[in-house]
């Protein structure tokens, strides 16, 4: 089934941009959009599952991590105040500093945050990254597992050895590994297998016996931390906030969420626009919640108005989705 999200020019379409998805519940393949089969990233919606870690390696009772510190595990930050006080109290706890996180820098996500940089004369550090939290959530799954922290970004480090088999045994499916944005492997799997993963965050009983309570408790610090996972107006956090599900964004055009209830029950859900475009990935995640009975109540991706630079309306966005059911 075809799905695409149009950009319009006027009246007329300017931009296709393709989505394929896939939607796995209790009995398997639900629905998809597009090639379900389509190898492809996670990038940072592999999140959840990087921060299993902190509890299959047992950091989480060693360092005595808070739940805040966990969801922070899991988030794309938008590197506000809040999101760095809780990146250096992390560090803190392990007895490590910015210095220690090879995850780069770059300016925060959140534009009232890098004003204020500006205005105070500062650089942002490596605390405002948005992998800040995932990077501190490997230190401290390193130094938990008694092996050198150094070059835990390495995919031959046992941290990142733990991760893909993490992957590799929610998903059913060896995963690819490449190199991410922030310098640690990022992973590729079939849409269908990322959507597998993603129903095991909604129904950790169905796991694997050794990811149960890790899942669960993952879950939970997202849950009840959605603030820390994204940022104020971020559509992550505004789902989470709104609906009875786990929503994470990846770069590039990825999405993965957990329904934990709805009129279709528990789902899981991988979804990637093809060319890459983040503006077409969040109005496509928005159609396909209200497609599945969800409503997430006006947000700023339903048909979201195009402008030029002087302000002027121009054109708009919106999605047409056709899911197969399975």
């Amino acid at each position: 089934m075809k799905a695409f999200v149009l950009s319009y020019r006027g009246e007329e379409v300017e931009n296709r941009y393709r989505i394929s998805l896939a939607l796995w519940g209790p009995r398997g393949l639900y629905g998809y959009a597009g090639d379900p089969t389509l190898w492809t990233y996670l990038r940072s919606s592999a999140k959840p599952f990087q921060a299993l870690a902190l509890f299959l390696t047992g950091a989480v009772e060693r360092f005595g991590l808070s739940e805040e510190e966990v969801a922070l595990a899991t988030a794309s930050h938008d590197g506000t105040p809040a999101h760095v006080e809780v990146a250096a109290g992390f560090l803190a706890k392990l007895g490590l500093g910015p210095e220690h996180l090879a995850c780069g820098v770059h300016p925060p996500f959140s534009k009232e945050a890098r004003r204020a940089l500006e205005e105070q004369g500062l650089s942002p550090t490596p605390l405002h990254h948005n992998c800040s939290g995932k990077h501190a959530g490997m230190l401290a799954a390193a130094l938990a597992l008694g092996v050198p922290w150094e070059g835990y970004e390495r995919p031959d480090h046992p941290v990142q050895r733990l991760n893909a088999r993490t992957l590799g045994e929610l998903s059913g499916v060896e995963p690819r590994l490449a190199t991410d944005g922030c310098s640690v492997p990022t992973f590729a799997l079939p849409l269908a297998r990322a959507a597998r993963a993603f129903y095991l965050l909604a129904r950790p009983e169905e796991a694997p016996e050794a990811y149960r309570e890790p899942l669960l408790r993952v879950r939970a610090a997202m849950r009840a931390h959605p603030d820390l996972v994204a940022g104020p107006g971020s559509i992550d956090t505004l789902l989470m906030e709104r609906l009875p599900l786990l929503a994470k964004r990846g770069a590039d055009g990825y999405y993965g969420m957990a329904l934990l209830e709805g009129p279709r029950g528990p789902l899981g859900v991988a979804l990637k626009v093809e060319d890459g475009s983040g503006q077409a990935r969040e109005v496509a995640v928005v159609a396909l919640l209200r497609l599945l009975g969800l409503d997430p109540g006006p947000t700023p991706w339903d048909r979201p108005v195009l402008r030029n630079y002087r302000g002027l309306e121009v054109g708009h966005l919106e999605a047409r989705l056709e899911v197969r059911w399975v």
